[in-house]
């Protein structure tokens, strides 16, 4: 994937973007053969901890799809910027500080691109390189990931779920992850309060209508990136996909439905929803770093067709290691996607922030937000937003701190809170027991969850938020800049390299 010289992704692929990170000595390419059960996952985690290349796993063992492949973690960023391989994936310099990267996904993210559709052959559309309809899918014949010794199943985590509203033109697109049961079905994680569940189970199951989706394996990044951001309800991700890249994302019609669907995917999954049908699903070793469990009843996906690329790449993510001390592609995505939307949609909605960033290695648990105001009640207010706005139902944490503080710089973070939070004045617990919460995290009972039988959350928690504003009267320099540049030509000299920011 080449940068055009304006920062346009050219090539719209997942594999352009591989052989991009391969370039650049990014990728291992791992060609012994490897297992789906465990073995692949293990060496993408292993990689993880290391912050090491992305593994490419050529051949897979016992997969029914020729020349089918895994790739571990591909939008895995490094632990010092997580935001890096995004960045060279949307045509940006992957060295890009935190707030240069902000302020270019911001301006493309206003200046969203119409996508095109193709024709439905393989030359236009890679995805339509091979077609199997009805009897002769195969669900298992892929080699989808077992990724953590105590789930529940064989995952697809990380893909886009499209899914159409009945009563409009919009169609939305999300992320929620499929456990593979046999060759045609599997179950979806589907939780009351986001986009796509609330037109399952408040439309479709309502009319007791099979609601059309397709799961599309292995897009090109700008639209893995539009899956997870929170893109307003009504509002075409497709056109914001192409904002990202600068240019029109391709869609092609899915073979059994009126879906349009990304043409250059590696692989796309056909099917319906089925009303009042469910399927087990889970336990999973879910981005809080522990096993989510215990089972819950989901919404059933049967399989209709399912086309793809000759030799498909299937992308997984290894959850679970994302608190802490490490990254994965959902603790990446969550800092160069769901944060510079956050930030975009609160300054929409009139707040004064500068920057709203995850905390690093808790990819949705506690924000950082920069602001321009220190007031008390303002403060209330934004955060009373927050906590009631559905793409923050799983932010339990926000530490708001003044714009003079680096939200990226943990070390500023904490500063900020040790210095300026008054433990008695400052740290507010937010709407006890009354607040929505999406029932994936550790600390509660299965009982305050809900009922695991009805497929939705009806989790209810309190929330924090700390106010460590206060500290506009900034830290005096310890040094002057030219004493910074004399040391950085000194260390040089002596062959150390500061990095950037130091």
């Amino acid at each position: 994937m080449s940068d055009d010289g304006d920062g346009i992704a050219s090539e719209p692929s997942l594999r352009a973007y591989l052989d991009t990170l391969d370039e650049a000595g990014d990728l291992v390419r791992v060609t012994d053969e490897v297992s789906w059960d465990l073995e692949a996952s293990a060496i993408a985690m292993r990689a993880g901890e290391r912050d090491a290349q992305i593994p490419l796993f050529e051949s897979v063992a016992r997969s029914g799809v020729p020349g089918a492949r895994l790739v571990g973690d591909p939008y895995r960023g490094s632990q010092r910027r997580p935001w890096d391989r995004i960045a060279t994936a949307l045509g940006l310099p992957a060295d890009t500080d935190g707030a240069t990267y902000y302020d270019a996904m911001l301006e493309r993210l206003t200046d969203p691109v119409e996508p095109t559709t193709v024709a439905s052959t393989p030359d236009a559309a890679p995805c339509k390189e091979v077609v199997h309809v009805g009897d002769d899918v195969d669900l298992l014949s892929f080699p989808w990931p077992y990724i953590h010794s105590g789930d529940g199943g064989r995952y697809s985590n990380l893909h886009t779920l499209v899914a159409p509203d009945p009563d409009s033109e919009w169609v939305d697109w999300s992320t929620h992850r499929a456990m593979v049961h046999d060759d045609r079905q599997a179950s979806v994680l589907l939780l009351a309060g986001e986009q796509t569940p609330n037109l399952f189970y408040y439309k479709y199951e309502r009319r007791d209508e099979p609601m059309p989706v397709a799961i599309v394996v292995g897009t090109e990044p700008a639209v893995q990136c539009t899956s997870v951001m929170w893109i307003p309800t009504g509002s075409d991700e497709a056109r914001y996909a192409g904002g990202l890249r600068r240019a029109p994302v391709e869609l092609v019609q899915c073979e059994t439905n009126d879906l349009y669907v990304p043409a250059n995917a590696e692989l796309v999954v056909e099917g319906h929803l089925v009303p009042d049908k469910r399927l087990d699903e889970g336990p999973f070793g879910d981005y809080f770093g522990y096993m989510h469990g215990p089972r819950r009843s989901m919404p059933a996906l049967e399989v209709d067709a399912v086309t793809h690329r000759e030799s498909p790449i299937i992308p997984f993510c290894v959850e679970g290691t994302g608190v802490g001390y490490t990254e994965n592609t959902t603790s990446s995505m969550e800092a160069g996607c769901v944060g510079p939307d956050a930030t975009l949609g609160l300054r929409a909605a009139g707040f004064d922030v500068i920057r709203c960033v995850p905390w690093q290695f808790t990819p949705r648990t506690a924000y950082v937000v920069a602001t321009e105001t220190n007031d008390p009640g303002a403060l209330h207010e934004l955060a009373n937003f927050i906590f009631t706005t559905w793409g923050m139902l799983h932010i339990d944490f926000f530490i708001f701190v003044d714009a003079s503080v680096d939200p990226f710089d943990t070390r500023e973070v904490l500063e900020a809170i040790a210095l300026h939070a008054d433990p008695d004045a400052d740290f507010h617990q937010f709407g006890t027991e009354t607040m929505p919460k999406v029932p994936l995290n550790i600390y509660q009972t299965p009982d305050e969850k809900g009922d695991a039988q009805t497929g939705t959350s009806k989790a209810k928690t309190a929330k924090a938020y700390i106010d460590a504003t206060g500290s506009a009267a900034a830290r005096p320099d310890v040094v002057s800049a030219d004493s910074r540049d004399r040391a950085r030509e000194l260390l040089a000299t002596a062959g150390v390299v500061a990095e950037e920011g130091e």
